[in-house]
């Protein structure tokens, strides 16, 4: 248990009335603690996130106050950044600071706990290796994939019993929180520029990142991407078997590679050949090794490995085809919300030049100048939308032409006014959506629900 047993009969402090928050607090009453959730935002902003909470719960809005610095122990949103006014009065007052992912695996009873994490990438990989994982259990087990997938933690951990697995997709901002996670199996797809906004350098990201291996014990494992650098770095401070894999070369420290349309797996002396997901880009070669070195240090048989990879068609907002209108291609990659993921969808894409780009949203502090090559290769326009459009239309500037288009209905109907048969029109935005949208999620909805009109 994460929690202490002389924590019971203590109030509980959440922080954050979001999905993660929510259900943390409803677990916490569950459970028979009294919770205070707490939120900046008034009562009538967060009124439909409420509707599913304990009426146990007591709930305090438009600020913190008083009532906090009474609880035993808190529970931070992943959002709210350390150097919070709350954050640090708590800390002051020596009251435990938690994440919602502790507080989750505090209650579950899962015989197998896999971690995912990375700048990019997690959640195709996390969702192939949840399937992994449910095709190789034995009949009445299950895997349950939670965390920042979609389904928080504290939801969907304590419903797992022993025979099952959870997988779940971790974040920065969840992991920097964390002090005792302990994976069965874990990974970093890779670390790039992200979140700078929240954590106030590179360095504290990759701190963070590090967490996800960090507690593991010799029995466990971390799978690290060998063509990045960060992730080679700390692989070297990882007390669990470490697992590399590789696109660009073969053999080796590998435990897997790529050649061709081929995975090649090596556990022991034995290596096998795998035919990957059909996926487009490099990046899914990537993650399909991952998931398969994560499963098959978890027991699973390389003939489970090779029928979910036949079968897996990718995640939502990922590269997801979201329909024709007047011969273009409209792709939904809502769930690009840092710039390295645009740049992992132009190279999956950008075999000629007949890409309209649909930039824009909330600014995370990253550069948008690492685009410039790839747009000036196969993109035919830029069109901005949202805050960030002013700093994207500066840093981009001559690539290509540069439409301010402001919303993503008037950057669709640009691009059909425009575009030839056969052009994309790629919606992978590099920014977080919280300027005009509740999340990428809900971002990447209303774009395929305005194609499906146009």
């Amino acid at each position: 248990m994460f929690i202490p047993e002389n924590f019971k009969g203590r109030k509980a402090l959440v922080i954050g009335a979001g999905k993660s928050g929510v259900a943390c607090a409803n677990l916490l009453a569950a459970k028979g603690f009294k919770v205070l959730l707490t939120d900046e935002k008034k009562a009538y902003d967060i009124k439909e996130k409420l509707k599913g909470l304990a009426r146990s719960v007591e709930v305090e809005t438009g600020g913190h106050g008083k009532k906090a610095f009474s609880c035993g122990f808190a529970v931070k949103s992943p959002g709210m950044p350390g150097s919070h006014p709350l954050i640090a009065a708590l800390k002051k007052k020596n009251i435990p600071l938690f994440s919602e992912i502790e507080i989750a695996l505090s209650f579950s009873a899962a015989g197998k706990l896999l971690a995912v994490t990375g700048t990019n990438g997690k959640t195709t990989t996390t969702v192939l290796l949840g399937e992994i994982m449910n095709a190789a259990l034995r009949p009445g087990a299950r895997a349950l994939v939670c965390g920042n997938v979609g389904i928080p933690a504290a939801e969907a951990a304590p419903k797992a019993r022993p025979r099952d697995a959870v997988v779940m997709e971790v974040s920065s901002y969840q992991l920097e929180d964390s002090l005792h996670i302990k994976p069965d199996a874990a990974c970093v797809l890779n670390i790039t520029p992200d979140h700078l906004d929240h954590h106030g350098s590179m360095a504290a990201y990759v701190k963070a990142k590090e967490k996800v291996f960090k507690f593991q014990g010799p029995s466990a494992c971390c799978v690290f991407n060998y063509e990045d650098d960060y992730c080679r770095r700390l692989a070297k401070g990882c007390p669990s078997k470490v697992l590399f894999f590789s696109s660009r070369r073969a053999g080796g420290k590998l435990s897997a590679w790529a050649a061709g349309r081929k995975l090649l797996f090596k556990t022991g002396k034995e290596t096998f050949t795998v035919k990957p997901p059909g996926l487009p880009g490099a990046h899914n070669l990537e993650n399909a090794m991952c998931a398969g070195l994560m499963a098959l240090h978890c027991g699973v048989k390389p003939a489970v490995i090779k029928k979910v990879f036949a079968s897996f068609r990718g995640v939502e907002h990922r590269l997801e085809p979201a329909g024709k209108a007047r011969g273009t291609l409209f792709i939904n990659d809502s769930k690009a919300t840092n710039v390295d993921s645009t740049l992992v969808a132009l190279k999956a894409l950008g075999r000629k030049k007949n890409i309209w780009l649909i930039l824009g949203g909330l600014d995370k502090g990253s550069p948008y100048a690492p685009l410039l090559p790839l747009v000036r290769k196969s993109v035919k326009a830029v069109l901005t939308i949202g805050a960030a459009a002013p700093k994207i239309e500066k840093e981009l500037a001559g690539s290509c032409p540069i439409i301010t288009s402001v919303t993503m209905e008037r950057a669709c109907r640009a691009i059909l006014e425009t575009a030839a048969p056969g052009d994309i029109a790629l919606f992978s935005p590099a920014c977080a959506s919280f300027d005009q949208f509740r999340d990428f999620e809900d971002r990447g909805r209303k774009f395929k629900a305005f194609v499906k009109k146009l």
